[in-house]
């Protein structure tokens, strides 16, 4: 398998100077819940800052209040009530869809395995995801986190990015090779993980940069954030790969100055930094 190459990163799209609002995408971000609130955040965080207009939705109120809150720092998005979503995802470019939903609500509910106890939390997300999925099947989709734990792999929209971590992708395609499993749900897979490996149908390459510090909660989320906006404008597998080493990259400057002592929001607010010195 061929490792990805750093000279992709220079076919990424960038914004002409003459350019206007919305030429340079518009993504929606679909995710939050009473638990985890700052996982969609961390997303928005990131696509603001490479793509004209973020849309977020969430079906919790509380993260609607959270977002309110951030608009004082971070203007670069519109939060979205939730039955206006799907007005949002017409207009979108790309949609995120997953960080924050949760596969259960509580941990005495039992789980582990994919028949688990399917709670209200988790038809919450299934249902808000098959809904979607199969409403906007022709959109440029980014699939993530808590819809990957409650989703079929039937219903991954052609041409989707996928981003499961070991767990989620053991929860949804099984024992599959990853390769495999690209070409027989017409997807580009991110299988997440030291050795990450991005799968098309036809092509495969590992993405062996990074280190340690993203074990943690939210770094994630920042890819996937990172991959959505990136998928506005340009190839589902260009997008999801360059995501990936991207997000590495920019883990790997933080090794230098921090060792693994970084967290989700420094890996975010580093990216932009990241992003120009490879990209231009």
């Amino acid at each position: 398998m061929e490792k990805f190459s750093p000279q992709e990163l220079k076919k990424l799209y960038q914004p002409a100077h003459e350019s206007g609002g919305e030429d340079n995408g518009q993504v929606a971000i679909i995710g939050g819940s009473s638990l985890f609130h700052g996982a969609p955040i961390l997303a928005l965080k990131v696509a603001s800052r490479i793509v004209d207009m973020v849309f977020f939705a969430s079906p919790e109120p509380s993260v609607g209040k959270i977002a309110e809150q951030m608009k004082a720092s971070l203007s670069s998005f519109i939060w979205v009530p939730w039955q206006e979503t799907e007005d949002y995802i017409e207009k979108s470019d790309a949609v995120l869809i997953g960080p924050g939903f949760m596969r259960f609500r509580s941990e005495k509910v039992p789980h582990g395995e994919r028949q688990h106890e399917c709670d209200e939390a988790c038809r919450l997300t299934t249902n808000i995801t098959e809904e979607l999925l199969k409403k906007f099947p022709r959109k440029r989709w980014v699939i993530d986190a808590g819809s990957l734990q409650v989703m079929e792999a039937a219903w991954i929209p052609e041409g989707a990015i996928v981003t499961p971590n070991k767990k989620e992708y053991e929860l949804l395609f099984g024992s599959m090779d990853t390769q495999e499993a690209a070409g027989k749900y017409s997807c580009i897979i991110v299988r997440k993980g030291p050795q990450t490996v991005v799968c098309s149908k036809g092509n495969c390459v590992q993405i062996s940069n990074g280190n340690a510090g993203l074990t943690k909660g939210g770094t994630g989320d920042v890819l996937a954030g990172l991959t959505v906006a990136l998928f506005a404008k340009n190839d589902a597998m260009l997008s999801a790969s360059a995501a990936s080493y991207l997000a590495k990259a920019t883990a790997d400057t933080l090794y230098q100055k921090v060792g693994t002592n970084y967290n989700a929001d420094d890996l975010a607010q580093e990216l932009p930094q990241s992003f120009k010195k490879l990209t231009f």
